[in-house]
């Protein structure tokens, strides 16, 4: 694959990923912008988690109030606490004794059920507040999420205008169109999903830490030690499974770019009969992106199955110390309850940051594609205090101009050139001598190396761009049209234009002989591939916008090669009007449409060879010479061929 004037593109820009961290940072930095919605997610996560973390314990009051009941009802009514106690301890129950004597227990009385149902109530109202509470969160969250991705997607298409064109000829089109759409999609749904989880997860961990200290340091001592393996075991996991997360969006991108270029060409496709190996690549590409989507989430998901192995190994160490508590009476059966359900509650978000690792890899994979495109360089930003010819008349001058698209293979190389105003200038060449190169620069498209190129006597790169290229209208060999109505199309020329002049604009370049053929004449609607017209409708289209924009410089890039004989030679007459009093160049394959310019400029290998006037070159038998003989009179360098002068003349 090659860029325009035949040059190799450079590789893609930003195949090295960065690290995890200063992209977690980085996304961390576009939040904190939200400084006032993150300050109320924060309060309304920590007051959920607070409720959350006490309900256990006011639950394990209940759980106490119906332990004491029973037993209480076992007991001799009549009796005080301290009788019960004496008696069973008489009888040689003193494990049942020290329990006994650690509860709040009347002997004889049963279940005090309105005291259970007051505690379930409030139980009840705070988890309805906790969960109230966490919905504000999680709405302000949303807020938060989709204002930053707005803004993340707002700064991605404005750099995509201010990236220099060179940009464009490293990466494929479908995975520039992956990253701005795909990507951004992911790390949309890997932000909403993991932030919340990340901020609550961690927040019920210190909540919930606190809670179990406050009722047991030993059973609290015990549920610690699943930490550390935890936290090894999802590091350990995540590197592992971070470099094919990156390979799976990679793929994603340059599966991408195969299928827009397959569907882009696919007449191209069926005709050289290249559709087995297009499917047989698009094949290995799948392959390679399910095998690394496969390995990415396998591998991933084995972090809450190892977290949650270690919590249940955890949840038999404190049921057993717990139970050995209750009997000893050191604690009472709803302060275990309260801590088994703590440290259910404890392993469960350490599982959920486990599990949440894999939307958040996922997520920073796209970011740092996304990043690929913020932090490429910019063209030149135009200057400060800008110029602006005081004539406008198209005088264009290249003054020792040198230019590369690769540092080590030089193209143009010390070219100096003048255009006069109201001059057509031709450049002809063999291909990849320049010549599109060449217009490439007058439109600052690419910026010289060296020399310069003035536009009515001021340098062009100290004016703007929107004031270089509003002088100048530009048809290209490959129409452009996009999806709309063929007016329109033809008005994109000229936003400010009348409808009679975007009609004069079509008689002139032949459009308004073929539009009125068509059922809905100008509202005929066309996609933004130009389907419904030809090839050579199409250039027309693109002709008749040029001429609507009355541009003081012209550039026709092999603009009427789509079209029949006979249309260009009635589309070079309305040129010719067109061009009155505007420097024109003419980038020309046929021999026969330039015969009329005014200088013909012969380029070679990015330099001009010959330049002249059509008679003046054939006369001089040199390069034009030979093009000119090739094309008309059989291979050049036949030494018996005629006079091609004499051919034409006839």
């Amino acid at each position: 694959m090659t860029g325009p004037g035949g040059r190799q593109p450079m590789g893609a820009p930003g195949q090295k990923a960065r690290s995890f961290g200063p992209s977690v940072r980085r996304l961390l930095r576009l939040l904190v912008s939200y400084r006032g919605f993150m300050a109320m997610i924060l309060v309304a996560t920590v007051a959920s988690v607070i409720l959350t973390a006490i309900s256990p314990r006011i639950l394990g009051h209940a759980t106490d109030l119906i332990f004491d009941g029973v037993i209480g009802r076992t007991l001799p009514a009549g009796t005080t606490k301290d009788e019960a106690v004496a008696d069973l301890r008489a009888r040689g129950q003193d494990t049942f004794a020290d329990m006994v004597a650690s509860m709040d227990v009347t002997p004889g009385v049963g279940i005090d059920f309105a005291a259970v149902g007051k505690v379930l109530s409030i139980v009840l109202a705070l988890y309805i507040g906790s969960a109230l509470l966490s919905w504000i969160g999680a709405y302000l969250l949303n807020i938060v999420v989709v204002g930053t991705i707005r803004r993340l997607r707002s700064e991605v298409e404005a750099k995509v205008h201010r990236l220099p064109l060179r940009y464009y000829d490293t990466i494929p089109r479908g995975d520039l169109l992956s990253r701005v759409t795909n990507d951004l999609d992911n790390l949309s749904q890997s932000l909403q999903q993991t932030v919340s989880q990340a901020l609550n997860s961690v927040l019920t961990v210190l909540a919930i830490l606190v809670m179990m200290l406050s009722i047991s340091p030993l059973l609290t001592l015990i549920a610690l030690v699943t930490i550390p393996a935890a936290l090894a075991a999802t590091v350990l996991i995540a590197r592992r499974s971070k470099p094919h997360f990156a390979a799976q969006w990679s793929s994603t991108g340059k599966l991408n770019a195969q299928v827009e270029e397959a569907f882009t060409g696919h007449e191209l496709l069926q005709a050289f009969g290249r559709r087995h190996e297009v499917e047989a690549e698009f094949d290995i590409r799948n392959d390679k992106l399910y095998d690394s989507s496969w390995r990415a989430q396998f591998i991933s998901g084995l972090v809450q199955p190892a977290i949650m192995f270690l919590g249940n190994l955890n949840f038999v160490a404190v049921a057993v110390v717990g139970g050995l508590q209750v009997a000893s009476g050191s604690l009472s059966l709803g302060s275990v309850q309260a801590f088994i359900q703590y440290s259910r509650q404890f392993t469960q978000p350490l599982a959920q940051i486990g599990s949440m690792f894999n939307l958040l890899q996922s997520g920073v994979a796209s970011a740092e594609r996304i990043f690929d495109i913020l932090d490429a360089d910019e063209q030149t930003p135009d200057p400060a205090e800008p110029r602006t010819p005081t004539t406008n008349c198209g005088r264009i001058e290249f003054d020792d101009v040198s230019f590369r698209y690769v540092d080590a293979e030089p193209l143009i190389e010390n070219l100096s050139l003048v255009a006069e105003p109201g001059h057509m200038v031709a450049i002809v060449g063999p291909t990849g001598a320049g010549k599109t190169t060449l217009v490439n620069l007058i439109m600052r498209f690419y910026d010289v190396d060296t020399g310069t190129i003035r536009v009515d006597g001021v340098d062009s790169t100290a004016m703007t761009r929107d004031d270089l290229r509003e002088r100048t209208g530009m048809v290209l060999q490959d129409s452009w049209l996009f999806g709309g109505t063929i007016y329109e199309n033809i008005a994109y020329g000229d936003p400010t234009a009348t409808r009679d002049e975007v009609m004069e604009a079509a008689e002139l370049s032949h459009v308004d002989h073929f539009v009125r053929s068509l059922p809905d004449g100008y509202d005929t609607r066309i996609d933004d591939e130009g389907g419904g017209v030809s090839a050579g409708e199409r250039q027309l289209i693109t002709i008749a916008r040029a001429f609507l924009a009355k541009p003081v410089v012209l550039i026709l890039d092999e603009a009427t090669s789509s079209v029949d004989t006979r249309t260009e030679l009635l589309i070079q007459q309305a040129m010719a009007t067109l061009r009155t009093d505007r420097t024109s160049f003419v980038i020309a394959h046929r021999l026969s449409t330039i015969r009329d310019a005014d200088v013909i400029v012969v380029m070679d290998g990015g330099r001009i060879v010959e330049q002249g006037d059509h008679d003046d070159l054939l006369a001089a038998r040199g390069a034009y010479y030979d093009l000119y003989v090739s094309q008309f009179t059989g291979p050049a360098e036949t030494p018996d061929d005629p006079d091609p002068v004499s051919v034409v003349s006839e």
